[in-house]
């Protein structure tokens, strides 16, 4: 993966976890020793994942985790102490947080942050998916507010300001949205340019 990773906490640790995560095909890390430092960094650039080695100098890590969720969409992982695992993660899973107990095994590591990777590539997907959706939504209402106007303006009945919409946008060869936002430009703010004042 390309992207960087934070790895927040203790100095004498981060070292250790850059390790890890190189062996596992990360290559790029910006280091904060603490909360602050950490929140400074994620205003500053983007990470792909944050990894919180518990407890914090300024802050235990849970108000940094769900703040890196909830602000910059970033995948957290937060490393506790053993007999704290079960407890923290309880609160903190249902926010997409990762918990895991310290020390940490390489084959956890490296199972987690795969299990991360995937999450992360579904959704990009599902992002991606969103943003057409989204453009599909705009280019239906563009289309059906020139309806109206054709409907309004020239007397048409739907079906056929419909066809003339899709007629005029292959004889043109452009989209219908095209032709839509070139109709409703033509009638202005709902008036053909004879019905002005």
């Amino acid at each position: 993966m390309t992207g960087q990773i934070l790895l927040v906490g203790n100095p004498k640790a981060q070292e250790t976890l850059a390790a890890l995560c190189r062996d596992l095909g990360y290559q790029q890390f910006q280091f904060a020793a603490s909360s602050g430092e950490a929140k400074r960094k994620l205003g500053e650039m983007e990470f792909d994942l944050m990894i919180i080695n518990t407890p914090l100098a300024d802050d235990f890590g849970r108000d940094l985790a769900l703040s890196a969720q909830d602000a910059y969409m970033v995948s957290v992982i937060m490393l506790v102490g053993n007999g704290m695992a079960d407890q923290v993660a309880a609160g903190l899973e249902k926010y997409g947080v990762f918990v895991l107990s310290k020390p940490l095994s390489r084959a956890l590591a490296a199972q987690t942050l795969k299990f991360i990777r995937v999450a992360q590539y579904r959704m990009k997907a599902l992002e991606k998916r969103n943003r057409q959706l989204l453009r599909k939504l705009e280019s239906m209402q563009q289309i059906g507010r020139a309806k109206c106007a054709l409907i309004q303006y020239r007397g048409m009945t739907e079906n056929e300001a419909h066809h003339y919409i899709e007629q005029l946008a292959m004889d043109r060869r452009t989209s219908a949205k095209e032709v839509a936002l070139d109709i409703l430009e033509t009638f202005g703010d709902g008036r053909m340019d004879g019905d002005r004042p």
